[in-house]
């Protein structure tokens, strides 16, 4: 879900080269087509399914879909955008602008993982996957992303909690600042200080100083993290979040 945007179609095409046969899910067909045309240049085998990830309908349908198609799903990857806000002081902010993200991102993340959970659970195997920021821990400015993220980092650790036992995994990834998906424009839906190309130059240079490793992760670590968790090599890891930030902030 969201597999035409940087992250989501850079994970997919990662999985397809693992062996994967990729169904592309998003609201934007040019993007999801975009990416499948690439999967399948490079030998790859990619479906896409043009549909919003908040409609239960839609995500039920899909998921059975699948199934019906390829006989399983054996991983489930949200990775849709949710409308943060941030860069504004929190007693500034508006209540939707708050909600927004946290509200968009619980249910997209509930809706999508109880579709595939149902189906992992009657197969007994299966890894749910989820991306956010880490911003829960402390993170100042950040707006509504960090209680967007709270709520997420929870009910991943809650559900794996309930469908381990049937075999089913249920694993996080923490990554942010990844300067290979930044434009001036993407920003300023976030943050409308970024539309300055000053502030926006300013972000990037300093992304670098704000890790341990005083480098920002890169787009294909990302990735390959994700293809990880998904694999059996990562057979003992659930119910918690993977850093990938490159030593932003501890975990």
């Amino acid at each position: 879900y969201g597999g035409g945007g940087s992250i989501g179609g850079a994970v997919a095409s990662e999985f397809a080269r693992e062996g994967a046969h990729v169904f592309l899910a998003g609201r934007t067909r040019e993007s999801l087509e975009t990416v499948a045309n690439t999967i399948k240049a490079d030998g790859g085998a990619a479906e896409v399914a043009v549909f919003d990830a908040l409609d239960e309908h839609a995500v039920d349908e899909h998921a059975q879909t699948v199934v019906s198609q390829a006989g399983s799903i054996d991983v489930s990857f949200n990775l849709i955008t949710r409308g943060d806000v941030q860069g504004i002081p929190l007693i500034q902010m508006t209540t939707d602008d708050l909600l927004r993200a946290v509200v968009d991102g619980l249910r997209s993340n509930f809706i999508t993982a109880r579709a595939a959970a149902r189906r992992m659970v009657e197969q007994g195997s299966g890894v749910i996957l989820a991306l956010d920021s880490g911003s829960a821990n402390g993170s100042p400015m950040m707006g509504s992303t960090g209680p967007a993220d709270a709520a997420t980092d929870t009910f991943i650790r809650n559900l794996a909690a309930e469908v381990g036992p049937q075999g089913v995994r249920v694993v996080g990834i923490w990554t942010a600042g990844l300067p290979e998906t930044f434009s001036r424009e993407k920003l300023a839906t976030v943050d409308s200080k970024f539309q300055d190309e000053a502030a926006f130059q300013g972000l990037i240079e300093s992304l670098d100083q704000m890790r341990i490793t005083r480098r920002s992760p890169r787009l294909g670590e990302v990735a390959a993290t994700a293809a990880f968790l998904a694999s059996e090599k990562a057979g003992a890891i659930t119910g918690t979040f993977v850093n990938v930030t490159s030593g932003m902030f501890p975990s």
